[in-house]
């Protein structure tokens, strides 16, 4: 099935591009006309998968993170965020809650994070070659009523 509209952009991996990231796939999303809910967990998850690019792919590196983000006439939202860093030894293992290679400080809740909020996460990695990470989002349009803007007297 083809996209009725998508985007794609990269941008370097530095923290302050992730509030661009999610700010950016939220309005995107908006032509679906999601619910404040599941706006904020589109944005969390985009938020999460993210900030393992820039932690995790290139540890000791800036590099490029390119997402792209399609919407379907079955009001799905398809958002992949592909980075070309270190890639992931052990996809089931880094899937684990609390599994982290970011040291101490990390939480190691990147993904089971991605997975409580959308509907599915498919992960893909190469050593040496990077990381895909889709998320999908099923959203359903919800009914307006039609108000006038003014009323005339």
């Amino acid at each position: 099935m083809k996209p009725v509209n998508y985007v794609k952009f990269t941008f370097l991996s530095r923290s302050i591009n992730e509030s661009f990231a999610r700010g950016a796939i939220a309005a995107f999303a908006a032509q679906l006309d999601p619910t404040v809910e599941q706006l904020a967990d589109i944005k969390t998850a985009v938020s999460e998968a993210v900030t393992n690019c820039i932690v995790h792919a290139y540890p000791a590196d800036v590099g490029q993170i390119q997402i792209t983000a399609a919407v379907y006439e079955n009001e799905r939202l398809v958002i992949t965020i592909t980075d070309k860093g270190v890639g992931i030894a052990d996809v089931e293992a880094a899937r684990q809650p609390m599994f982290t290679t970011g040291g101490a400080e990390r939480a190691g809740l990147g993904f089971a994070v991605m997975e409580s909020f959308m509907d599915n996460v498919k992960v893909r990695s190469k050593l040496g070659k990077g990381t895909r990470v889709t998320l999908i989002k099923q959203l359903h349009m919800r009914e307006h009523t039609s108000r006038p803007l003014f009323c005339a007297a």
